[in-house]
């Protein structure tokens, strides 16, 4: 796997990934910023929800679950001090579908965290306190 992240000016940057996608990185007003993107520390908590969510629809499907939506919303706490690490996460996922079985939901993001993604392993192995919460929601049907 390869990145490149070229300064572009102040203290933004584009970054692209080793696939060829693309995004600014800014730092916020208060850094010398513009807000023209997220700042770095955001790109890591979002990497960790999209790992672990893929994990999550991944197995879910697998146990063909019919799964319509997974929303994974994240609150991290850092240090006080520099550098201001993450010191605690907590991952709330909603998983929607018909039928789906609420224990299957639960299993699958507990196999997310505890063997299968990557970032919540790294996250772990440094320190970080995670924790997970599960709202699992029945599609309606339209009428």
């Amino acid at each position: 796997m390869k990145a490149r992240v070229r300064w572009h000016e102040e203290v933004a940057f584009v970054a692209e990934s080793g696939s060829g996608h693309a995004l600014v990185v800014d730092g916020s007003p208060d850094h010398g910023g513009r807000n023209l993107g997220p700042r770095p520390m955001e790109l890591i908590l979002m990497g960790l929800g999209s790992c672990a969510s893929f994990d999550v629809v991944t197995i879910l499907k697998k146990q063909r679950q019919q799964v319509s939506g997974c929303e994974c919303a994240l609150e991290a706490k850092r240090a006080d001090t520099v550098p201001a690490v993450f010191t605690e996460v907590v991952m709330h996922f909603t998983v929607s579908g018909q039928g789906l079985d609420h224990a299957k939901v639960e299993r699958a993001v507990s196999l997310s965290a505890e063997k299968y993604c990557s970032a919540s392993k790294m996250f772990e192995e440094a320190g970080v306190a995670l924790s997970h919460r599960v709202t699992v929601s029945e599609d309606v049907a339209h009428a």
